[in-house]
């Protein structure tokens, strides 16, 4: 799961294996797997970093 923010500055937390891609339009709209669309305040860059560094820690408890 990765926290990201909402534009009205609420955060929320996406499972980040559901996330199918990321769109710059110039805001970052987030498709989930679900067709659901979120708009976040979180550049792609950042969500990338954020789905790598889950992956990472959930390949850390498994070996």
């Amino acid at each position: 799961m990765i926290k990201l923010t909402r534009f009205n500055g609420k955060e929320l937390v996406v499972n980040a294996e559901l996330i199918k891609f990321l769109e710059s339009t110039p805001d970052t709209v987030v498709t989930l797997t679900t067709k659901e669309k979120i708009l976040v305040r979180n550049s792609v860059d950042e969500i990338i970093n954020k789905v790598i560094e889950y992956q990472r820690s959930i390949r850390k408890r498994i070996s």
